[in-house]
């Protein structure tokens, strides 16, 4: 099976896929790909066996989509964030037109896709203009269901507060060494960034049992 893991990042999404394929039997082969190269190095680090290829994901999915049966999407969620409004008053957050790439990856994959895809994003400061799936504090489009709760953990207190020892507390939260970036992005803002990996793991659960139950359906009406 092969998967396509766009805006990559550390893959907080993919870290518990190996284990979901593992106990389902299947192998995966996948695709990530990561603009920072810095970020790109070290996921490889981290997924050893996937390619990694620096570029544009939003290029990249226009050219190879057709390579592949599973797509996660993760598009940048800093013009589409709330906080944008809320500190919208500082110098850190002035008006900036909404990332459209956002809705042309959902519109193109709804469309021209024939797996399925996962497009994930922050809970905006206006209204969706595609109707999504609400889960936690997160947007996902999908063109398959999800389950109501995706297991996603509580942060704890500290978290997103700006606190003296934030990174170490979304080291410890992704189970991963933020320390280990030195590139020009803020660490904090990748940590708080980076998807939670169980709610990316139910998710791949799901895509999972959802194969499994058409292989198992076609099987069975080839077979009579």
């Amino acid at each position: 099976m092969k998967i396509l893991n766009l805006y990559a990042c550390l893959g907080g999404n993919r870290y518990k896929w190996d284990e979901v394929a593992k106990e389902a039997g299947i192998k995966i082969e996948v695709t990530a790909v990561e603009w920072d190269e810095e970020l790109a190095k070290l996921y490889q680090e981290r997924f050893p066996n996937d390619k990694v290829i620096v570029a544009d994901a939003h290029k990249y999915l226009l050219d190879h989509y057709k390579e592949f049966d599973f797509i996660w999407s993760s598009p940048p969620c800093p013009t589409h964030s709330k906080v944008r409004m809320t500190q919208k008053t500082t110098d850190a957050f002035i008006p900036l037109y909404p990332d459209m790439k956002l809705y042309q990856e959902i519109i193109f994959l709804d469309n021209h896709f024939n797996g399925k895809y996962v497009v994930e994003n922050v809970t905006p400061y206006y209204e969706p203009l595609i109707p999504a799936k609400k889960r936690g504090r997160h947007l996902y489009w999908t063109n398959f269901n999800l389950p109501s709760a995706l297991n996603e953990r509580k942060q704890g207190k500290g978290l997103m507060n700006g606190v003296t020892n934030e990174i170490t507390k979304w080291c410890e939260f992704h189970n991963y060494d933020f320390y280990k970036y030195k590139g020009k992005q803020r660490r904090d803002k990748i940590a708080r960034n980076l998807v939670d990996y169980e709610a990316g793991k139910t998710i791949f659960e799901t895509f999972l049992g959802i194969e499994t139950k058409q292989n198992i359906n076609q099987k069975t009406i080839f077979d009579i």
